[in-house]
């Protein structure tokens, strides 16, 4: 018989022995978490109270908002409890759990910028049947999609990796991620990857393409429009730009350190690295939006000021 152990609980091996600094880490990410929920919070009421805030930009952006905070509650919560505990262990339910709300946090951040691009597109190359184009049963679907397919794609990928046995439980990071878990499976796992794989072009391509193709041709109506006209479309698609990229690049940084050695590395600017697209994002768009777009930054200022 193969002597082999097959493991229900996964060790989260980047909390480290640092016990010096644990309750300097848990300080800067209480208050970050903090941040994270207020910004987020703060405009996601604002565009439902405002009306002249109901319109199609500004619901797909409360849409943003919304999985933000989604997403950084993947992460926040289970991070301020190991940086507190003597223990860095988490059991497999609650690992994949984390698994699921994290990956969908991704796929559904990727899928609504691509729609707010899309809805950029529709405003600027086609003003005159934008309204006609963009109606209300069309604001629900675009706004429910993004949920509907990153939910149902991820649930086949997490059906899959529920079925494995585990003979490693070692996964170096704060957080529980599918590609690391995968890895520790006693059986072959090349169906699971090639699937994971499958799953990621397709996405990548039916968001960043489209994506584009949408700043492409709003690049060439500007072009040919007024200074005025050019102006407006600047105020509006700079932050979505700034947005899309910085979330970009924050992937990029997970996968290159799922895929290459990163034993050069400190450990602190690892976990950095790993952290950054449940960080930055939740806590810059916010500000961004909040600053860049006029009608936000006034319904914020009378909102506070009543």
């Amino acid at each position: 018989m193969e002597n082999t152990t097959h493991f229900k609980v996964f060790r989260l091996a980047a909390y480290g022995d640092s016990a010096q600094l644990k309750s300097f880490y848990f300080a800067v990410v209480t208050v970050l978490y903090s941040l994270i929920i207020v910004a987020n919070a703060l405009l996601i009421g604002v565009i439902c109270i405002e009306r002249r805030l109901h319109e199609p930009m500004y619901l797909f952006l409360c849409s943003l908002f919304v999985n933000e905070l989604y997403g950084s509650t993947g992460l926040f919560p289970a991070l301020m409890f190991y940086l507190l505990s003597d223990t860095n262990y988490i059991s497999l339910f609650y690992c994949f759990l984390q698994i699921f709300v994290l990956y969908t946090y991704g796929l559904t951040e990727f899928i609504n910028l691509a729609v707010m691009s899309y809805d950029r597109y529709l405003c600027i190359c086609y003003p005159l049947h934008y309204n006609n184009i963009m109606t209300p049963q069309k604001i629900c679907v675009l706004i429910l999609l993004p949920w509907l397919l990153s939910f149902m794609s991820h649930a086949t990928v997490m059906s899959q990796s529920l079925q494995l046995q585990f003979c490693g439980n070692i996964i170096d990071r704060v957080y529980c991620d599918n590609y690391s878990v995968v890895r520790l499976a006693c059986s072959n796992t090349t169906l699971i990857n090639m699937w994971g794989l499958v799953v990621t072009m397709l996405f990548l391509s039916c968001t960043i393409f489209p994506t584009i193709y949408s700043y492409v041709r709003i690049i060439q109506i500007c072009l040919k429009s007024p200074e005025e006209t050019k102006q407006k479309a600047f105020n509006t698609c700079i932050p979505h730009i700034a947005s899309l990229l910085n979330f970009a690049f924050g992937c990029i940084f997970v996968i290159l350190q799922s895929r290459f050695n990163n034993a050069d590395l400190p450990p602190i600017l690892h976990t950095i690295l790993t952290v950054y697209f449940l960080i930055c994002p939740p806590l810059l768009n916010p500000v961004m939006y909040g600053l860049r777009m006029v009608k936000i930054r006034q319904a914020c200022k009378k909102v506070l000021s009543v």
